[in-house]
């Protein structure tokens, strides 16, 4: 998921799980029966009475856990520990779960469900012809902005971002990665530069943006835009769906130079101890009805061409989510961890510069 999701979201899913009466978190589960499932997911990411549902129809008790980075999950699933049957990872993590052999194989004749998948978000290249990987939800980076502030058609790429009208007007997400490869689109690089030099001077670009900046957030970001304490954001698809349906006046694009497409993901670990219950779970995710009401809640676009075609019907269909040219998307590649730290010290740089 492109963002780290707050201790607030997380607290509010469990809040959630036990109104709704799902037994699934208690001690008892965790042991592992047959009829059990263990998840491995974000947090705030997945609509309780779904749990719930999925228990009443299969018998199956499920047993949820979240975490609240790629790294933070993988870590974990390395060690062992705690033998997960499903996990939720961004797609460059899977390219590394891959490498590390650490995904089983889907067997999609266990998947009545798959044909409702939309072709556009399969084979991509961190899992070639998907044969670790289910799309959950998907994405992309992008630019809020307030329409009582900023005219329309008058933002419309990221280098707008540099004018001098925007003064301390712009509210940037906490990610280097994220951040760092919006200088590079701007400058017509590729988010997935390795070239020392063309990343510093995307940090040189950032620090030339710095008078512009009003913050560099996390979940804030939502409230002081809903509240129209910035006039501009630079945020994820669903953050911006969610910021939306709180501000009539908020309205969400991706600059023509293009930006990042990001996929989450459904697999299976190595370890899992309860694959029939796994293959359960991610069929009913896959029903149209069930995935246009997970959407709905969370926020996020569906890969499920069906769904959408569900939402759309109950105008629950954000299309600023939707309407996008996929053609100037880039997905996000597994880096080796000297550059990854490249990118975050220079960002580092940059935020340091705005302070």
């Amino acid at each position: 998921m492109k963002k780290l999701v707050g201790l607030i979201g997380s607290l509010l899913l469990l809040c959630g799980l036990l109104f709704a009466g799902v037994k699934s978190l208690t001690p008892r589960h965790a042991a592992g029966g047959s009829k059990t499932l263990v998840l491995y997911n974000w947090g705030a990411y997945l609509d309780p009475a779904l749990i719930k549902k999925f228990e009443r129809e299969t018998g199956y008790q499920v047993v949820y856990e979240t975490f609240d980075s790629n790294e933070a999950m993988l870590t974990k699933i390395r060690q062992g520990g705690t033998a997960y049957d499903l996990a939720v990872p961004s797609d460059y993590t899977i390219a590394k779960m891959r490498k590390e052999h650490l995904l089983q194989p889907l067997d999609k004749s266990k998947l009545s469900n798959w044909k409702y998948l939309d072709p556009a978000c399969l084979n991509h290249r961190f899992d070639p012809g998907n044969r670790y990987s289910v799309p959950y939800f998907w994405g992309t980076l992008g630019i809020v902005y307030n329409d009582q502030k900023i005219k329309p058609g008058q933002l419309q790429t990221w280098n707008d971002l540099w004018q001098p009208r925007y003064h301390r007007q712009i509210l940037l997400v906490d990610s280097a990665r994220d951040i760092m490869g919006m200088a590079l689109a701007s400058e017509g690089k590729s988010m997935n530069s390795t070239s020392s030099v063309q990343l510093k001077l995307a940090e040189a670009k950032l620090v030339a943006l710095s008078p512009n900046v009003k913050a560099i957030v996390g979940d804030e970001m939502r409230m002081y835009l809903e509240q129209g304490e910035a006039a501009i954001g630079v945020t994820w698809s669903g953050e911006a769906a969610q910021m939306m349906q709180n501000n009539r006046h908020l309205r969400y694009f991706v600059p023509a130079e293009g930006s990042n497409l990001w996929f989450d993901n459904l697999v299976i670990p190595k370890n899992a101890r309860h694959r029939q219950a796994a293959y359960a779970f991610i069929n009913f995710m896959l029903k149209p009805e069930n995935a246009a009401r997970n959407a709905a809640y969370i926020g996020y676009a569906t890969p499920n061409w069906r769904a959408k075609q569900l939402l759309r019907q109950r105008h629950q269909l954000e299309s600023q989510l939707y309407q996008v040219d996929w053609r100037h998307l880039t997905v996000y590649r597994n880096l080796r961890q000297r550059k990854l730290q490249e990118y975050n010290d220079l960002f580092l740089n940059f935020k340091m510069s705005s302070h």
